[in-house]
């Protein structure tokens, strides 16, 4: 269920479909970065689904107790930021769902090329900046993974557990907070989906001794082989998938 960010977000929504009479306008002179920010807020906490129709400009304008160019110049400004896309003749639409629903968003394929953008960087700041701590941790992470078997769920839960280990080795909050959105994305239907196909247990195996691996790099301050290592381990995980799609 949809929430209301505020009286004056939501009324808009509720306008579009009874028009401006069931409700006053918000407050008068309201310039266009304070709409956008309203709208873009609204958009967040999901008062608007992704692909809804936003409300027309002349009820937005009347809402906002403001003139129809001020609400064009701030629809233009959330297009700017990619909340919005503008549709001539037909109106504008939401093209950014709520924060937590860009794990529905994102497709397995998607994730692997982020991946690739964070993780080998992520990978070279564990090797500098591991603790002796973060080392245990990563090899306790490691036998649970290898314990796991050929248990599709087990590998999968303590995979995201070792990478996870990974980011928080980095000693960089911001790595630990990014990774832990990529787990929240490998959680999700589409990628649930695809395990039946790529995690057999030869594939299984294999990324297993990978971790190891990388495992080992890590251990023996190896920048250079460890990020070699992730890099391979990535581009299998991508071929894996591609080879799955393709059946």
């Amino acid at each position: 269920m949809r929430k209301a960010a505020s009286a004056s977000v939501a009324s808009p929504r509720r306008a579009s479909r009874s028009g401006p009479a069931d409700g006053g306008p918000g407050e008068a002179g309201r310039g266009a970065p304070a709409i956008a920010r309203e709208l873009g807020r609204a958009i967040e906490d999901g008062v608007y689904a992704h692909e809804e129709q936003l409300p027309p400009e002349r009820v937005l304008a009347a809402r906002f107790g403001a003139a129809r160019s001020t609400v064009r110049k701030a629809l233009r400004r959330l297009e700017d930021e990619g909340f919005v896309r503008r549709r001539v003749g037909s109106g504008t639409f939401v093209t950014r769902a709520r924060g937590d629903d860009v794990t529905e968003l994102t497709s397995p394929l998607e994730l692997i090329d982020a991946r690739f953008a964070v993780e080998p960087y992520m990978v070279r700041l564990a090797v500098l900046n591991a603790t002796n701590r973060d080392i245990e941790r990563l090899g306790e992470a490691l036998a649970r993974i290898e314990a796991a078997g050929r248990d599709r769920e087990a590998f999968s839960r303590h995979d995201g557990a070792f990478h996870q280990a990974l980011a928080e080795s980095t000693q960089n909050p911001l790595f630990v907070a990014l990774y832990r959105q990529i787990n929240d994305v490998r959680g999700h239907a589409q990628w649930h989906a695809m395990k039946e196909q790529i995690l057999t247990p030869a594939n299984i195996a294999a990324y297993n001794r990978q971790h190891r691996a990388l495992f080992e790099a890590l251990r023996s301050r190896d920048v250079e082989g460890a990020v070699a290592v992730i890099t391979a381990h990535l581009e299998k995980a991508r071929g894996d998938l591609l080879g799955a799609e393709s059946r």
